[in-house]
């Protein structure tokens, strides 16, 4: 696991290179957002730790297993822990991968089941400590991003990517094609993509790669590639 601190709110836990979970300071402790792969839940709790704060709400961007891997582990670990994920997405997790009418008929792809109970299910403009909620849907059906006003850090999930390239969830990056080998729809993810360019972030913090500052004009690339796809 690598640990880097960017800002005064963010600190980037990654592990094999490339896949991350983020911890964000308040002033009662740190949100996490995102789990990891299974296994990720002592270098978390370490990071916390040698900070000396405590983790006391978990937040989870969609229900894929390389980011929801370590919850059952970090629950078992935090019982007093917020958890908390859309409402939508919830429902993946809990093992329903019903589609809803109007949605597009494709099998939602690579969706983990896992045994631990949201205690809070969040709709668009919801808070979590800092971080205001954002519908992203394209990679999921229910995929939400994560903007703090305070410093104008965007925590976008797998909804775009830098690893392999900035990208847009479902363009194909030939050295790192995970996230659009799982992207459920092509079209809705252009269009949260947009979605996420016109708050015009200080910072882009990806689930997969590294963390960009001032990436407005990456994005807009990323969504100006993907726009001709």
């Amino acid at each position: 696991m690598g640990v880097t601190k960017h800002g005064d709110y963010l600190i980037k836990i990654t592990r094999m290179g490339a896949f991350n979970c983020y911890l964000v300071r308040e002033d009662d402790g740190f949100t996490l957002v995102d789990t990891g792969m299974s296994g990720s839940e002592r270098s978390i709790l370490a990071a916390a730790n040698d900070e000396g704060l405590s983790i006391v709400r978990i937040t989870i961007t969609h229900a894929h297993t390389d980011h929801i891997g370590s919850l059952v582990a970090l629950h078992q670990a935090l019982p007093d822990a917020e958890i908390s994920i859309s409402a939508r997405e919830a429902r993946f997790m809990s093992g329903d991968c019903s589609l809803d009418e109007g949605e597009p008929h494709t099998e939602p792809r690579s969706m983990a089941k896992c045994p631990v109970e949201p205690t809070r299910l969040l709709q668009p403009g919801d808070y979590v400590g800092s971080l205001e909620v954002i519908p992203v849907p394209g990679h999921t059906p229910g995929h939400i991003a994560f903007f703090d006003h305070r410093d104008g850090t965007l925590i976008v999930g797998d909804s775009m990517q830098t690893a392999g390239g900035v990208a847009v969830a479902g363009a194909f990056k030939l050295l790192f094609p995970f996230p659009a080998l799982a992207t459920w729809d092509k079209a809705l993810a252009l269009e949260s993509a947009r979605t996420l360019r016109a708050l015009n972030p200080k910072r882009l913090a990806p689930g997969h790669g590294r963390v960009l500052e001032n990436p407005v004009a990456a994005m807009e690339q990323a969504i100006a590639e993907a726009n001709l796809r």
